[in-house]
């Protein structure tokens, strides 16, 4: 089946036209799974979650101190109490507490029924059981409410939320022990090409290691995929063809690296149409220009190029958020900076380019960038020493020193 909705002779899709066709072809995975919360870090929810409590589940104290009944305090005017008990976290007090009398309270402690405040117990003098309380101490303080975090059939947390760290802490607060998530995405991956050779392995004349496979395991390491390395695929059209064949029906996507230029051994474009269906091959993006995206039955299909830095680029701007679409995430912008440019960059109008740059915060909060170094897309010393991409609209003709440009942070830490 052929379906070319993108002929070569045509001109070079935009970033934002190849992001919207991405979306608009993909729909999300249906099956999911229960799964114990230990392990569902990183998994995405396939159903919202309320809580069966309150949280917290009973009025507590805010802070180490002492519980009393604002009744017993005398307006502007030092008073004592007594201390007839105490209430541990865990262990609330027991007794009953009449006029004059306070108890004792720890952090998260239960609050007794006759107390209504809390007073920090660095505010108090303490002689024996004998509290005595200053003249500026103020009622209705340091006590969380039952529900005041989270009421009894409250949202928890909407379906297609990514679980981090803290969402687990939510879930566990509430009790709940188990939750419905989306089953993970079958990924395959594989590099193309006669010159590639396996580390740990002399390079002959014309060699050179496989990088590609191993960027890629590491920008795949992900708890919502299920991922497998399908190795190296030698520049064969029938090995091609036989390899895309057979991995579609077993993986949601596939991804590989190389072997979609123009280049007559690049036989990506020709497997993809004999089998499936071509989405769009040709960007207006720097680098990764031969960028392929399609179909081979139910298997979606992205053939990235093969330099590194390309690899690089295309997985940030177009397969991650396609994984993402498809794993039942919603769509996320990528945070974008305004920074001042330290040096002027080179650039010529025509496509958008991703340069590769060393972005830092200055002690007043402004921030501002360099390039890391060339940007050759074959230079992966330049991306290591990289934190974020400098981009460049196609329109632009070169950055100035001293100029703002857009910035896309690698990390929240620079």
């Amino acid at each position: 089946m052929t379906d070319i909705c993108y002929p070569k002779s045509a001109k070079l899709l935009s970033v934002d036209d190849a992001r919207q066709r991405i979306r608009q072809a993909i729909s999300g995975i249906d099956d999911h799974q229960r799964i114990d919360l230990g392990q569902a870090l990183g998994r995405i929810l396939a159903k919202s979650v309320t809580s069966p409590i309150d949280i917290p589940p009973q009025r507590n104290a805010a802070m180490d101190g002492y519980a009393f009944s604002s009744a017993d305090i005398a307006e502007n005017t030092a008073f004592t109490l007594k201390m007839v008990g105490t209430s541990w976290a865990g262990k609330p007090f027991e007794g009953t507490a009449g006029r004059k009398q306070c108890v004792r309270i720890f952090t998260g402690a239960v609050v007794p029924d006759f107390a209504d405040s809390v007073i920090a117990q660095e505010q108090v003098y303490v002689v024996d059981h004998d509290i005595t309380f200053p003249s500026d101490t103020r009622p209705g303080k340091n006590i969380r409410a039952a529900g005041s975090d989270v009421r009894k059939h409250e949202t928890l947390l909407d379906a297609g939320k990514k679980l981090r760290p803290n969402d687990l802490g939510l879930l566990a607060a509430a009790g709940v022990d188990s939750i419905e998530v989306y089953r993970q995405l079958k990924i395959g991956f594989f590099s193309t090409g006669d010159e590639l050779t396996p580390i740990g392995t002399p390079l002959q004349a014309g060699q050179i290691y496989d990088s590609n496979r191993y960027l890629l395991a590491g920008l795949l390491n992900d708890s919502a995929y299920a991922v497998t390395d399908l190795g190296v695929i030698r520049d064969d059209r029938l090995q091609l063809e036989e390899t895309l064949a057979d991995a579609a029906k077993n993986f949601d996507m596939l991804l590989s690296t190389g072997g979609a230029s123009v280049g007559e051994a690049d036989f990506v474009n020709q497997a993809l149409e004999k089998y499936g269906e071509v989405n769009f091959w040709k960007l207006a993006v720097k680098p990764g220009k031969p960028l392929t995206f399609g179909k081979i039955g139910n298997c979606w299909f992205f053939g990235l190029p093969g330099n590194p830095v390309a690899v690089l680029v295309t997985f940030a701007q177009f397969v991650k958020p396609a994984l993402d679409q498809l794993a039942g995430a919603p769509a996320h912008a990528t945070i974008q900076l305004l920074a001042r440019c330290e040096s002027a960059l080179r650039k010529s109008p025509g496509r958008q380019e991703y340069q590769r740059g060393i972005l830092r915060q200055t002690s007043a909060g402004e921030f501002s960038v360099k390039a890391a170094g060339p940007q050759d897309s074959h230079q992966l010393k330049v991306a290591s020493l990289a934190n974020c991409f400098i981009v460049l609209d196609k329109d632009c003709a070169g950055v100035d020193e001293g100029q703002m440009v857009i910035v896309e942070p690698f990390d929240t830490r620079i």
